[in-house]
């Protein structure tokens, strides 16, 4: 099935047939999950639903502690993957076109704002284009704004980016051979604007979901329910502790007074009969039950998030060998490497995407010049470079590894291609010198 097929099976004699695509039930349930995260990453908790209390006659407003642990965890996930600069490996011809549009489009950052994205709502869309000045670049469409059109084979037909700004709609309807924009701006929706659509339907970028196919699942959600009890605990103790410092005062034996104590005694004495008692009389606290409560959901978080306790200084380490340092973070390499999976499925659509548009000015490449680029992911693991050299050398001195793969496996290197061309620049230089 086609679009035009499928505007006519759901939306037949429709010209704005998008206006209702939007409005589908199957995509406002989506939306509206997307926006709830984002309110939630702002601030917005379950724990500021606390409503005031009365305690000893008078109001009480509840102590609200926020956690912002959510960002912290999918920072790190993020930056544990991406830190290091994504690396094209494979033919050097290829590559090397490649990364001139890599840096020229600023591809490093735009990959590390995927990834972000991806994580936080489960789905992202990249679009690729040509700018004024011939540069290839892309463009993120927020996950909000959204709307891909998904045939009943899960055929990924169309895409509709959608927003409202000033009580004004627009609408960018994707084809696999145009763009058209339309706004209702003047009170009637209307086209604005026609142009080719050389480089396809946006790419979609989508982590794994159980339910849906076509769309992937916020990581948050695995663990936000954790969060709201760790917030509540702190919130709820810290009331019980501020509670324990207003204890009741309770004497024993003959009436000190015919009014009682007074309420406002403050730094001075009380005199009691023979056999009286006075005291004052709190709740105890069970601070190390509270204690190992919140340590367990701490833990919990750590392990379905997948973050190494030491990241978020939870242990003390010292004197770590390698090996050590691969068990430590071996949680980390996991969720890294599920994500380099979902990321690599999206970078290779846009390098196909880049093919097709460097043919366009007469710039083929093959399929087996394809078929031989490769996306290499670098995590930030700790590592100890001078093991890892003085492997690379060894190997190096016996013949059981290339120049190339251990430029590669090098630490301190990003740009594979560019070392290399770096060195040759420097041996044409030596020999030059000699030569003379």
């Amino acid at each position: 099935m086609d679009i035009r097929e499928y505007v006519e099976k759901y939306y037949p004699n429709s010209k704005f047939w998008f206006t209702d695509e939007v409005k589908q039930l199957y995509h406002q349930s989506r939306i509206k999950e997307v926006l709830d995260i984002k309110e939630y990453l702002s601030g917005k908790h379950k724990i500021l639903n606390r409503q005031e209390e009365v305690w000893n006659g008078k109001k009480y407003y509840p102590r609200i502690i926020i956690l912002n642990y959510a960002k912290t965890i999918l920072n790190f996930a993020t930056s544990y993957l991406l830190k290091n600069p994504v690396t094209l490996t494979g033919n050097e011809n290829v590559v090397s076109k490649f990364q001139k549009i890599y840096k020229k489009g600023d591809y490093y950052r735009l990959d590390f704002d995927i990834l972000d994205k991806m994580q936080k709502y489960g789905t992202v869309y990249e679009y690729v284009y040509v700018d004024d000045e011939g540069t290839i670049r892309s463009k993120i469409i927020d996950p909000a704004d959204g709307y891909p059109v998904i045939g009943p084979q899960n055929e990924y037909l169309a895409f509709v980016e959608y927003y409202v700004v000033d009580g004004v709609s627009y609408y960018t309807v994707f084809y696999d051979d145009r763009v058209e924009e339309y706004t209702d701006e003047g009170g009637t929706l209307h086209l604005v604007n026609k142009a080719e659509n050389i480089s396809g339907l946006p790419i979609i970028y989508k982590n794994q979901n159980e339910l849906d196919p076509n769309f992937g699942r916020s990581d948050l959600l695995d663990y936000v329910n954790i969060i709201d009890n760790m917030e509540d605990l702190l919130s709820k103790f810290s009331d019980t502790v501020y509670k324990h410092h207003n204890p009741i005062p309770v004497a024993i034996g003959q009436k000190l007074t015919s009014g009682g104590i007074d309420a406002n005694l403050v730094g001075n004495g009380i005199n009691l009969d023979t056999d009286s008692d006075f005291k004052l009389v709190s709740g105890n606290l069970n601070h190390q039950a509270v204690k190992m409560l919140y340590d367990t959901l701490r833990q919990a978080l750590l392990d379905i998030s997948c973050t190494p306790a030491v990241s978020l200084n939870s242990v003390d380490i010292s004197n770590l060998s390698e090996v050590s340092i691969k068990l430590l973070f071996s949680l980390a390499e996991i969720k890294a490497g599920l994500n380099a999976k979902y990321m690599s499925e999206g970078i290779q659509k846009r390098l196909e995407v880049f093919r097709r548009i460097l043919a366009l000015n007469g710039e083929n490449i093959s399929d087996e010049e394809m078929e031989s680029v490769n996306v290499v992911f670098t995590t930030a693991r700790p590592m100890n470079e001078k093991d890892i050299i003085d492997n690379l050398k060894t190997l190096r001195g016996i013949g059981a590894i290339s120049l190339e793969t251990m430029i590669e496996q090098n630490p301190y290197v990003n740009d594979t291609i560019q070392e290399i061309e770096r060195l040759n620049n420097e041996k044409m230089n030596v020999n030059r010198n000699d030569s003379q």
